[in-house]
C-alpha cells in the first residue's frame, strides 16, 4: 500500500500540492487527473524523492519513507516516463539491466531476468535484446521502459504520462497491453494522466486535482463518472460521462431481454408457433447444455418448409460476452441491423439485448 499523509509542497510562494492524503491499496492502479499545474507530476516525484516534499509523510509498506536514503528507495520503485529516458548507446538487454546490475545481480541471473521481462511486455527477447533505442519504434521503446522499471520485481510502479506522446493507434494497444501486464503482476501503480478517457479505462481509482494541488474526488471510475462530488468534477470529466460510464458499468443479466427458444431437434412449426406466441421477429436456437447455437429469423421460418430448425438456421448475428460491458454491448448492437444482441457466459445463453432493454441499462447506469 502507498498512503500519503498531509502531504504538500511549496516552490517559493507558490503551492504545488496541498495537504494531499491519498492511499493506493496493493495491487490497485491509481490515476492522477487533472488541469496543467495541478501538482500531479509533483505529487508522483515526491513519492521516491525525486522532489522533497515541504511537509507530510509518505509510508509505502507501512514503512515511513520520508527519511529513507532516496537512492535505495528508488531501486525499490519502477518508474516509467513519457519520453522513456532510455540510455541510447546501450543495448535493449543492457537498458532492461539497469537495476539488476546497480544491486550486483551475477550475469546468469541478469540475463534470464531481461529475457522474462522482454517476453512480459511482448517483445521476443531473440529479436529485441541487442537492439538499440533508435532502432525501436515509440511503442516499442516504450515497452522496454516498462520492463526496465520492473527489473528487480519492484512492488511499486509509477507512471508520468507513460503513453502521451504516443500515436492513437498504437496508445490503444499500450493500453491493452498494460492491462493484460497488470493482470499477471499486480503491482501497485501511480499513474499520471491528463486524459479522463485512458484515467476511466485503466484505474481502480481515480484522483482529480485541481489547481494548487488540491484534491477534489477520489474514487471508483464509476463514482467519479456517476456522482461527480462537485461542479469543478463534472466540468473536468466533461458532458458526455454518461456515455464515458458505458465503458466501466457490466452487463447485468437481471436487466437482459428474452426471444424465444427453440431446441436444435425442434421443428420449423414449433419455432413458428413459439415466434407467434412472444409476436417476435427472431428465436435463438439452444442446445440441452444451454449453448447458443444459432437463430431463426422470421423470415427463415417462412421460408424454411417443415423440416426441423437445424438445416434453416443461422449463426446468432451478434454475441458479447456477459463479463462485457454496456459500450461493448451497445457497439455491438449499432454494428448490426437485428436490433438484437446475444449475452452468452462461456457460450451459455444469458438473453438478449434490444434497444429498449439496453436504454433500460444506460439509464440505471447513470442515475
Amino acid at each position: 500500500m502507498i498512503r500519503l499523509e498531509s502531504l504538500s509542497k511549496r516552490f517559493g510562494g507558490a503551492v504545488a500540492v496541498d495537504d494531499l492524503d491519498l492511499a493506493v491499496d496493493d495491487g490497485d492502479v491509481c490515476m492522477l487527473v487533472g488541469p496543467s499545474g495541478c501538482g500531479k507530476t509533483t505529487t508522483l516525484k515526491m513519492i521516491n524523492r525525486l522532489v522533497e516534499p515541504t511537509s507530510g509523510r509518505i509510508f509505502i509498506g507501512g514503512e515511513d519513507v520520508t527519511g529513507v536514503d532516496p537512492v535505495v528507495l528508488r531501486r525499490r520503485i519502477g518508474y516509467v516516463i513519457q519520453q522513456v529516458g532510455l540510455f541510447p548507446h546501450l543495448s535493449v538487454a543492457a537498458n532492461v539491466a539497469t537495476v539488476p546490475r546497480l544491486l550486483g545481480w551475477d550475469r546468469q541471473r541478469t540475463h534470464a531476468r531481461v529475457d522474462e521481462l522482454l517476453e512480459l511486455v511482448g517483445l521476443d527477447p531473440a529479436v529485441y535484446r541487442d537492439r538499440y533505442p533508435h532502432q525501436l519504434s515509440g511503442g516499442q521503446r516504450q515497452r522496454v521502459g516498462v520492463a526496465r522499471a520492473l527489473g528487480v520485481d519492484p512492488p511499486v510502479l509509477l507512471m508520468d504520462e507513460p503513453f502521451g506522446a504516443i500515436d492513437p493507434i498504437n496508445r490503444d494497444r499500450l493500453q491493452q497491453e498494460f492491462l493484460r501486464l497488470q493482470s499477471e503482476v499486480r503491482k501497485t501503480v501511480v499513474f499520471v494522466t491528463h486524459d479522463i478517457d485512458e484515467a476511466v479505462r485503466l484505474g481502480d481509482r481515480i484522483a482529480i486535482l485541481r489547481e494548487g494541488g488540491v484534491l477534489e474526488q477520489y474514487a471508483p471510475p464509476a463514482e467519479i463518472l456517476g456522482r461527480p462530488a462537485s461542479p469543478f468534477v463534472a466540468d473536468f470529466v466533461g458532458s458526455d460521462r454518461g456515455l464515458k460510464r458505458l465503458s466501466v458499468t457490466a452487463i447485468d443479466s437481471a436487466g437482459l431481454g428474452r426471444l424465444p427458444v427453440v431446441a436444435p431437434g425442434a421443428t420449423m412449426a414449433d419455432a413458428r408457433r413459439g415466434m407467434d406466441a412472444a409476436d417476435a421477429e427472431w428465436a435463438v436456437v439452444v442446445d440441452g447444455e444451454g449453448t447458443l447455437v444459432g437463430a431463426l429469423s422470421r423470415a427463415d421460418v417462412n421460408g424454411g418448409g417443415a423440416g426441423d430448425v437445424t438445416g434453416a438456421m443461422t449463426p446468432a448475428p451478434a454475441v458479447v460476452d456477459s463479463g462485457a460491458t454496456l459500450k461493448d454491448a451497445f457497439a455491438c448492437l449499432l454494428l448490426h441491423d437485428a436490433g438484437w444482441v446475444a449475452v452468452a457466459d462461456a457460450g451459455r445463453y444469458c438473453g438478449v439485448f434490444t434497444p429498449e432493454s439496453l436504454h433500460a441499462a444506460i439509464r440505471r447506469s447513470v442515475g
